[in-house]
């Protein structure tokens, strides 16, 4: 059986200076819930860049340690997610791997596959895993009119998601950063 890790939501400000990753702590296996405090997002580059992951625990992990490889060796956020992608998709080991990262540091907001992809979003919202369009969608929605704090609408936004998608729960862990 393959263990799941469900909701991550990234969130950056329009003028670019902050930004919040929430992810929820539900890890399902099978139909099984086998942890409810999951962290799916953690801070690399000196605390600069929060980086998440939806998918194998195992294979979200080592993807993020390639990224910070990648980081380090690189320097921008931008260039290291197209190295690891490209890396990802071509290298025999790596390309098995099944996870979708998320990525965010001053530089921009980055959504990367293993199928070669890195996209930034236009709008400075990614939300990925089962629950990840139901938190976009939220979050969209109260950035339009609420006019809360990121780090509120990152929150309810996950907590909203955990109403609709049965493998996100309402254990929220948020991580912000400013530049």
């Amino acid at each position: 059986m393959r263990i799941v890790s469900s909701t991550v939501l990234a969130v950056r400000s329009a003028e670019g200076r902050t930004a919040v990753m929430a992810c929820d702590g539900q890890a399902t296996m099978g139909s099984r819930v086998v942890k409810t405090g999951a962290r799916k997002v953690h801070r690399i580059h000196e605390g600069r860049v929060l980086v998440g992951f939806s998918g194998g625990t195992a294979d979200g992990m080592t993807l993020l340690e390639r990224l910070e490889a990648e980081l380090a060796s690189h320097g921008t956020l931008r260039r290291a997610a197209v190295e690891l992608s490209r890396d990802w998709r071509t290298d025999r080991t790596l390309r098995r791997l099944e996870a979708v990262v998320v990525a965010v540091s001053e530089e921009g907001l980055f959504l990367l596959t293993g199928e070669g992809d890195v996209i930034e979003p236009d709008d400075g919202l990614v939300g990925i895993g089962s629950g990840g369009g139901y938190a976009v969608s939220a979050a969209r929605a109260l950035l339009r009119h609420a006019h809360l704090p990121l780090r509120e609408v990152a929150e309810e936004a996950l907590r909203i998601a955990s109403e609709i998608d049965i493998y996100t729960n309402d254990c929220v862990t948020l991580e912000t950063v400013t530049w």
